[in-house]
């Protein structure tokens, strides 16, 4: 379920209080102990560490920290030569659906650049495709990012949306992080 949208281009979190730009990290999460942390109750829609073995978890976190922004569970989708975005959620700070004012700005298009990454890394060139929260949220991706509405795959979802390699390409290009331990994990 993708429960964030890319709000403006910024290559790293820009602070809304301060207008201070932060550098930016990606930390594959594995631990099921650490991931149970981050659950409804914490404000992060789903138990983190129920997703099935094969999903892949990712953080968008600080530079330097485990100060968690923003998290992505995607998986490998090769029946379709993309990656399938499971989960895309901005944290309880950055949430503005939930608790309606944000500390970072571009927490979701990181999310997405993560994903487009991982996609080009396993072959499919950028090609992601996901279900949006509502309507409002798919609506966002058609009109500015070109996103195109999905309707295939079971089960049937009234939101889905596919991005194309190219727009999918502009993300990734505008979005800069490091990964960290990549492949190490917590």
């Amino acid at each position: 379920m993708i429960v964030v949208t890319i709000d403006e281009f910024t290559p790293c979190l820009k602070n809304m209080e301060t207008g201070e730009i932060v550098e930016t990290e990606v930390i594959r999460l594995r631990r099921k102990s650490f991931l149970s942390k981050y659950n409804q109750r914490t404000g992060w829609y789903v138990n983190w560490s129920k997703f099935h073995a094969d999903a892949e978890i990712y953080a968008l976190v600080i530079k330097g920290t485990v100060d968690i922004q923003g998290l992505i569970a995607l998986e490998d989708a090769p029946q379709s030569k993309a990656v399938h975005i499971l989960w895309a959620v901005a944290a309880p700070q950055n949430n503005v659906y939930r608790y309606g004012k944000k500390l970072y700005a571009g927490v979701g298009g990181h999310l997405f650049a993560i994903v487009g990454n991982r996609s080009v890394k396993l072959g499919y060139g950028g090609l992601v495709y996901g279900e949006a929260m509502d309507q409002a949220i798919m609506e966002h991706y058609i009109a500015n990012y070109g996103a195109e509405y999905f309707p295939y795959g079971m089960p049937k979802h009234p939101y889905r949306i596919i991005i194309d390699t190219e727009p999918m390409k502009r993300i990734r290009e505008e979005y800069t992080y490091e990964y960290y331990g990549y492949e190490e994990e917590i």
